[in-house]
């Protein structure tokens, strides 16, 4: 039988939500495309329902695709930055959101640098928590909209092998897309420098391929990364120029293989370091698409966590 609502009342991670919800999120995310494609894109589903984006790192494409699904769902928008508030004064987190619900906010959309952020509010408030990303740990709404990219344009996630290339060390993005791939039947690797991949990843269900060209012969799906040098408190390459000639994707190197690999990539990309500029904007590159699912998703993991669900 299929699930209904969510197993869980906050999403803090790709790694505490089960199949079911990932299957429920995606059905729930194409519903909601075929509504924002229409000429009326306004639902009423969430009128009276208050959310706040609270965000204390910089984003642009993952906020305004959060403040986009909520203003489709007619809720009301409150948005936060750190750098404007008062916790450029000393204000602790936990105080900073109870002022927020004090203004009677029932959801609360947070990117944090501090892994595990999400968890520590989540036991000390009663509204839905999301994680928009917290630190090098976890961003599964990104997750989310990848897997259901996959399944829409290769028709399932289930047997499809998926590489993912780049800084893996540094991306939230690389963990939950591993939990989420891995959860739906995939096969996953990664690939990158020594440096930048984890000792442990293989723990986590992906294997690696240090090779580029082995890697993209072998997969379905390419997730390209950037290389996160916001994030590197020491050198992990030599450089960017060296890191594009042993890892960066051309079309040449596209055109040498015997099938058409899909490319992904969560932004911002680096044109001519990860990708060429003819590899983003050709045809195997499905990087709007992400964008334009991006909202359908967070649409549907806002509505199913107000549990406006039919029949609960």
């Amino acid at each position: 039988m299929f699930q209904s609502q969510l197993s869980t009342k906050h999403l803090l991670g790709i790694k505490y939500i089960n199949r079911d919800d990932i299957d429920l999120i995606c059905k729930t995310a194409a519903e909601f495309k075929e509504i924002i494609n229409r000429p009326i894109k306004k639902v009423p589903s969430l009128r009276d329902v208050t959310i706040a984006n609270v965000f204390f790192e910089n984003s642009t494409r993952t906020r305004i695709s959060f403040e986009l699904a909520e203003r489709r769902l007619s809720a009301d928008v409150i948005n936060f930055t750190a750098s404007s508030s008062s916790v450029s004064k000393g204000e602790t987190l936990l105080d900073t959101i109870h002022n927020i619900l004090a203004m009677k906010v029932d959801m609360v959309v947070m990117r944090h640098p501090a892994p595990g952020a999400h968890h520590f509010l989540a036991r000390h408030i009663d509204a839905n928590i999301i994680n928009a990303g917290d630190g090098t740990h976890e961003h599964p709404t990104q997750a989310l909209l990848d897997a259901f990219s996959i399944q829409e344009i290769l028709g399932s996630v289930e047997g499809k092998k998926v590489v993912i290339v780049g800084d893996i060390l540094h991306s939230r993005v690389a963990l939950s897309n591993i939990y989420c791939l891995n959860k739906m039947g995939a096969e996953v690797k990664v690939c990158g420098p020594p440096t930048l991949i984890p000792r442990y990843i293989e723990s986590l269900g992906a294997k690696v391929e240090p090779d580029i060209r082995k890697a993209l012969a072998w997969c379905d799906v390419a997730n390209v990364l950037r290389i996160q040098l916001e994030r590197q408190d020491i050198r992990y390459i030599p450089s960017l120029r060296e890191y594009s000639l042993y890892y960066g994707i051309n079309r040449q190197m596209l055109e040498s293989l015997n099938k058409e690999v899909v490319i992904m990539h969560p932004g911002p990309i680096n044109r001519g370091v990860e990708l060429t500029s003819d590899v983003a904007d050709s045809g195997q590159a499905i990087i709007l698409d992400q964008v334009e699912n991006g909202v359908a998703i967070r649409m549907a993991i806002l509505y199913l966590l107000a549990g406006r669900v039919e029949g609960s």
